[in-house]
């Protein structure tokens, strides 16, 4: 059974990515563009550093700081995943090849 260490590798496999608050708050993201996120800004991908940069909305408006995920899990997409810019398809491609080899 395939278990992905990082974003790239959640994409991939499309795993969606969810982070779940420790107040029961959560929400999914479609990993193509999460990744594409990270790569642009240079961020370390793999999982337990990029849960250090998702924080919970809900909990900052009412406590007025950033409330860091508890964890995150790979769950299968649907069409209910919040959606960022997803990557060019030459990078994207490029990315795949770099992984397959």
């Amino acid at each position: 059974m395939r278990r992905a260490t990082c974003l790239f590798e959640a994409a991939a496999w499309n795993y969606a990515v969810r982070p779940i608050c420790a107040c029961g708050h959560e929400a999914s993201f479609n990993p193509h563009g999460l990744w594409w996120h990270f790569h642009k800004r240079m961020w370390d991908d793999r999982l337990e550093p990029a849960r250090g940069r998702f924080w919970c909305r809900k909990c900052s408006l009412h406590k007025r700081r950033r409330i860091r995920p508890l964890r995150l899990e790979l769950i299968q997409q649907s069409q209910n995943d919040i959606e960022l810019a997803f990557p060019p398809e030459r990078e994207w491609k490029r990315a795949v090849s770099r992984f397959r080899s």
